[in-house]
């Protein structure tokens, strides 16, 4: 689990990419420290998990599944990536809960300052608008964000200065893709409703069918 705080920009170091996986080396400094092989460290919000490391470097590998469902796909070398790892059971949750899983990526319609902050307008599907609500949480790029404002087909959130000094989201800009992670709580919520509505429709146990039976 994470929290969409950040704790450091990370370089794309290589890119071996398989005919539909690839193999990301990734350079870092701080969430190398107490690296071992089999953490979960998120990639622009993508929970990767270490497969070898080095001194400034570490590798992950990448699904299709994944590939096909972020904006991984589209990283090229030298390109900056948001890094956090997975949350220590003795830390502070600074953010929101992230699980590294996306639900799929939006695209960025508009950028704006409004004196020290920079709004960022982004478009996205209505499978994913769903979830979004005004003031809630949302990742971005694995970042802990407020929507600040939502309409049926985007949303935006106010980027404060010291969360664009430590993140890549202040090097988008108009027509850039991103990661997009919806709070899990909703999701839960909305699959135990459909799960009661589906077995309230199934169920043959009903009034007549138990005075039928003598009860």
């Amino acid at each position: 689990m994470f929290t969409g705080i950040v704790e450091e920009i990370g370089k794309i170091a290589g890119i071996q990419k398989g005919a539909k996986s690839a193999v990301l080396t990734i350079q870092a400094d701080k969430v190398l420290e107490d690296v071992h092989i089999g953490d979960s460290i998120a990639v622009n919000g993508v929970c990767l998990t270490v497969t070898s490391f080095e001194k400034n470097t570490y590798t992950a590998d990448v699904m299709n599944e994944t590939l096909q469902r972020s904006s991984l796909g589209s990283l090229s070398v030298g390109s900056s990536v948001n890094l956090e790892r997975a949350m220590a059971a003795n830390g502070r949750f600074g953010g929101h809960i992230v699980s590294g899983h996306i639900d799929g990526t939006g695209t960025i319609t508009q950028v704006k300052r409004d004196d020290n902050a920079i709004w960022y307008t982004i478009m996205a599907e209505a499978s994913l608008m769903k979830y979004i609500v005004e003031k809630g949480s949302i990742a971005i790029d694995g970042i802990s964000l407020t929507v600040a404002k939502r309409s049926d087909k985007d949303f935006s959130i106010s980027m404060i200065p010291h969360t664009a000094k430590e993140t890549i989201l202040s090097q988008k800009k108009a027509g850039d893709v991103v990661n997009l992670e919806n709070d899990i709580i909703g999701k839960y919520v909305e699959q135990l409703l459909q799960y009661d509505k589906k077995e309230e429709k199934q169920s043959r146990l009903t009034k007549e069918f138990l005075l039928q039976a003598g009860f």
